[in-house]
């Protein structure tokens, strides 16, 4: 099972977008196989701060390790792939 989280902030258009790229993707490549979890560092700032989250967004690949990141626009599938160290 894949596991990630995605940084964002508030419901910002902009993190509409980044939430909607990623799903979509998650769903057409690993549909069923993985776990996605939301965060706003407005609501959950201690959790931004223990994975020193910098910038929005910001998705981090869980597991299966080893733990990989990516930031910034999710419109490129092949670049979050190989940046999350999926492909």
């Amino acid at each position: 099972m894949i596991q990630l989280r995605i940084y964002v902030v508030d419901d910002s258009k902009s993190s509409a977008k980044a939430i909607q790229e990623l799903e979509a993707l998650l769903e057409d490549k690993f549909s069923g196989q993985y776990s996605l979890k939301i965060i706003d560092v407005l609501v959950e700032p201690e959790l931004a701060e223990v994975d020193r989250i910098l910038t929005t967004p910001t998705v981090i690949k869980v597991a299966p390790e080893p733990e990989k990141r990516i930031v910034g626009s999710l419109g490129d599938r092949g670049k979050v792939l190989a940046g999350l160290g999926l492909v």
